[in-house]
């Protein structure tokens, strides 16, 4: 028996082709092998690498293996490290009626934590659908994509909405007195100034007789402004008592009537307010500004179309 630092072997020799060969040393049995299920990484045993050798001595015997497979595989089972490297030499062997025989293995799991990481961010994404499904679903199944609420047919007619905007016509201010009644309930004020395509209103501040509420209109009446009374704020009047045909029609002349060229028009805006005849109460004022660049002038005039006065560019 020969030694080998650190490991008891043995030497045998086996009749082969009529002459002996000598096998390269193999550990020496040590006892009850491994038990089953033991990983492919576990560090071998002498026990481990001598079953081993049984087996490819068993191999030799029965033809499986040539001379030299058999010396090259015995000298890297005496050498091999791990179960896994035992059981890489005799995969291919047919060694089930041999008397030793290699525990069996099983690959470690790579990544024990990157499975268990994958497995939990798989249940969050799960769970996450599941209550997105539970609060805004309107299908049967959170995963039941087919059903887009924004692709279904609602039966919700288009609203088109068609609000004044040329309001220094007949159709445009008659609109727009119609939405401040349906605004406000009624036409009261105490002034309401006319722009081409927007207008205004001071109102009396229900809630403080001595504060103004003003309102702007641009396809609807806003949110107000709120100021103190001032002295031209003292008497209401209804701001839709007046002939608006009549009112549109002094409009469309005045740049004439005041002896300038259309097309030099700048600004055009109506003012309607209370009139200051104490023999009149609640009658209405108009007075209709026209600009431009080489002076302006304007025209007054009552509710019915009565010309009060006409002041000409300077």
């Amino acid at each position: 028996m020969a030694r080998v630092p650190g490991r008891s072997v043995i030497t045998r020799a086996l009749p082969i082709g009529g002459r002996t060969s000598t096998i390269v040393p193999v550990a020496k049995w040590l006892g009850t092998p491994l038990a089953r299920g033991a990983m492919a990484t576990t560090r071998a045993k002498d026990s481990d690498r001598q079953d081993a050798c049984r087996i490819l001595d068993n191999a030799l015997a029965d033809g499986e293996l040539s001379m030299t497979e058999h010396r090259e595989r015995v000298s890297a089972a005496t050498n091999a490290v791990t179960l896994g490297d035992l059981q890489r030499l005799v995969a291919d062997l047919q060694f089930q009626s041999a008397p030793a025989q290699m525990p069996a293995l099983k690959t470690r799991a790579r990544r024990n934590g990157l499975g268990l990481l994958i497995a939990a961010l798989a249940t969050s994404v799960v769970l996450g659908i599941g209550i997105g499904w539970g609060l805004y679903g309107n299908t049967r199944s959170p995963l039941d994509f087919t059903t887009d609420p924004g692709a279904k047919a609602d039966g919700v007619a288009a609203i088109v909405l068609t609000p004044p905007r040329q309001l220094q016509s007949l159709g445009g201010l008659t609109g727009l007195l119609e939405q401040t009644r349906k605004r406000f309930g009624d036409t009261m004020g105490y002034r309401l100034v006319v722009y081409p395509d927007y207008a205004s209103i001071d109102r009396l501040d229900p809630a403080d007789d001595r504060r103004v509420l003003s309102y702007t209109y641009r396809g609807g009446w806003g949110d107000p402004s709120s100021t103190a009374k001032s002295s031209a704020d003292t008497v209401l009047v209804d701001l839709s008592k007046f002939d608006v045909k009549t009112m549109v029609g002094i409009l469309r002349g005045a740049p004439e009537t005041l002896g300038m060229k259309q097309s030099d028009v700048k600004t055009t805006y109506l003012t309607v307010e209370p009139a200051k005849d104490p023999t009149a109460p609640g009658a209405l004022s108009l007075s209709l500004y026209v600009s431009t660049d080489y002076g302006s002038g304007y025209i007054v005039f009552a509710g019915d179309g009565t010309i009060k006065h006409v002041s000409y560019p300077t």
